[in-house]
């Protein structure tokens, strides 16, 4: 059975190689690579898959997951500018390809049980773009 959670924060970001130019950059990233940074409203979804426990008649409480994912994404994420204040963002492009990845390695740990693991993530930068992400151990 899966079982899905959304969860909403507002980051800023700047798209830059500092190896590459700033010519090499715009040429890869666009407007995302003014320096200035830009905006995002994103939203992820995060996934779990288990059987119900026999007794709760549950997955996995909704609380406790509320709980995890405000802590592991929204507070370390949510109304920050990822380059300056969100490692591993200081040495890596904050692409949302890069961005899902860390996302994946916060939650992981949280959800190592038989009873259930972390299956997905989907994760929307814009309303009409998003990424879908199942970790390392899916390839």
């Amino acid at each position: 059975m899966l079982l899905t959670r959304k969860v909403e924060f507002s980051s800023s970001h700047v798209c830059r190689n500092p190896a590459l130019s700033d010519e090499e950059n715009f040429a890869l990233y666009g407007p995302a690579a003014n320096p200035h940074g830009h905006g995002h409203n994103y939203v992820a979804e995060v996934t779990l898959e288990g059987e119900p426990d026999p007794v709760t008649g549950m997955v996995f409480d909704l609380k406790a997951l509320k709980d995890i994912l405000n802590r592991e994404i929204v507070e370390p994420y949510d109304h920050r500018f990822l380059n300056y204040e969100v490692p591993p963002f200081d040495s890596v492009v904050p692409t949302a390809e890069n961005i899902v990845r860390d996302i994946w390695r916060r939650l992981a740990p949280c959800f190592v049980g038989p009873a259930v693991r972390l299956r997905s993530i989907r994760l929307y930068e814009t309303e009409d773009f998003f990424l879908d992400y199942s970790g390392p151990e899916a390839r």
